[in-house]
Order: C-alpha cells, then structure tokens, then sequence
C-alpha cells in the first residue's frame, strides 16, 4: 500500500474526532456546572440549617439534612458520569494513535520488503551480467585454443612434412594465384582484434593450415583453400610468392 492510502485511510478515520471530542467535552463542562449548582444549594441548605436549628421542627431538620444528602448523592452521580466520559475520550484518542502506531509499522514493512525486493533484482541482475560475462568468455577461450590446435597441426617443424599439391608450373603469375581465394571459404566468427593474420586472405587462423618451408616466407602459413590444397601434401611445400620467387632465380 502506498504511502498516500495510509494517509488517506488514516484521515478518514479521524474526520469525526473532534466532534466527538468538543462533544465529551461539553458533556464534561455541564457536569461541572451541574455539580457547583448543587454544591451551592448545599452550602445554602448547610447555612439555612446552622442559623435555624434551635427554632426548626424535627420533620424541618430531618427535610434539610434529605435535601443536602440527595445533592450529594447527585454530585457524586455526575462525577462518576464525567470520569466516564472522560475514560471513553481517553480510549478514543489511544484507539486512533494505535491505529496510527500499526499502520506506520505497515508502512516501514512495506518499503524495507521493496527494498529487499529491488535489492534482489539487482543482485540477480548483477550475478546475469557475471555468467553471461563468464560464458563469453569461455566461448572466445574455447575459440583460440581451436585455433591454436589447428596451427600446431599444421606447423612445418612438425615430423610429417607436406607436400605441394600444385606443381610450380601450375602457378602462372602471382596475380593468378591471388585470384583463386574465395571469400566464402573464410569462416564467420568472432575476431580478436588483436589476433594476427595469415594467408593470402589476411584472416585469422582456423581450420587446416600449411606452412611455407621458404623460412624468410612474409606470409608463412596458409589456409589450404586458400592455395588449393584439400590434404596435407608430401615433402616441402611453398606458397604460390614464394614458387614465384624460386622460379625467377
């Protein structure tokens, strides 16, 4: 419930205190004013019975002493009938300031739940953003040790040495060997801008490579799309700059 209900709730409730208020109190006030109208009618009939009690009858006497003792017995009537009213106004003021007591004790409940509740949400949010974090990272982690799997696989100081696939005579020209790379051969994936590149794509390293056995070779490895090989070939391998080269010396 929001603050403003338990406001408007609260004074709804006591838009009839303060009449009931002024109304006890009024109540109250009369019964005083009753009581010291008897009070004086007491010391009348006091003072009367003093100044006449030699020349009073009997049954004159006894009516005075009647008289002041039922004026007590009204005055002590309209003392118990205030002190009632006066607890019934008490319990009405106490019955509305706990009322007021619990439902600030709602109220505090509520906002310490809505802070609990926003609390959790970012926390949830928080520990979200940490595992999508983690599992980014696991997937570009997983991602570099494939890649690097495939260059050690393909590494030229490893035993199995490849053989070239196409003969020297088969290159041409250089330009005719940069023209059989297809872009679509290149892989989709994440790039670490960070990362080198190889081959005549100038891509990252994934999949099967080759490495050039020409060791002053500015490439070094390839892609075996890229230069048309599809296995890994027998004895020394070079890429189609480096046939190149060879050939004009």
């Amino acid at each position: 419930m929001a603050a403003g209900m338990y406001l408007e709730h609260y004074l709804d409730s006591i838009e009839n205190l303060p009449f009931e208020l002024q109304r006890n109190f009024n109540l109250m006030r009369d019964l005083d004013q009753r009581t010291e109208d008897l009070k004086g009618k007491i010391d009348s009939l006091a003072k009367e019975y003093t100044a006449n009690a030699r020349t009073l009858s009997s049954e004159q006497k006894l009516s005075i002493l009647r008289q002041i003792q039922q004026s007590y017995s009204k005055c002590k009537e309209f003392g118990d009938d205030k002190v009632q009213l006066a607890m019934q106004t008490y319990e009405m003021v106490d019955k509305h300031i706990r009322r007021l007591d619990t439902d600030l004790a709602r109220f505090e409940a509520d906002l310490k739940e809505k802070q609990i509740e926003s609390t959790d949400y970012d926390s949830t949010s928080s520990k979200g953003k940490k595992v999508e974090t983690r599992q980014k990272e696991k997937k570009t982690a997983k991602t570099r040790s494939k890649v690097k799997s495939s260059d050690e696989d393909g590494s030229p100081k490893s035993a199995q040495k490849k053989v070239k696939l196409l003969q020297p005579g088969e290159f041409n020209s250089p330009a005719n060997n940069f023209g059989n790379v297809h872009p679509s051969d290149v892989l989709d994936m994440p790039v670490d801008p960070n990362e080198p590149t190889y081959c005549l794509c100038h891509q990252v390293s994934y999949g099967e490579m080759i490495g050039c056995d020409n060791t002053d070779c500015s490439i070094e490895w390839f892609h075996f799309a890229c230069v048309g090989l599809t296995t890994k070939p027998r004895g020394k391998w070079y890429c189609p700059r480096c046939s190149q080269d060879r050939k004009r010396k």
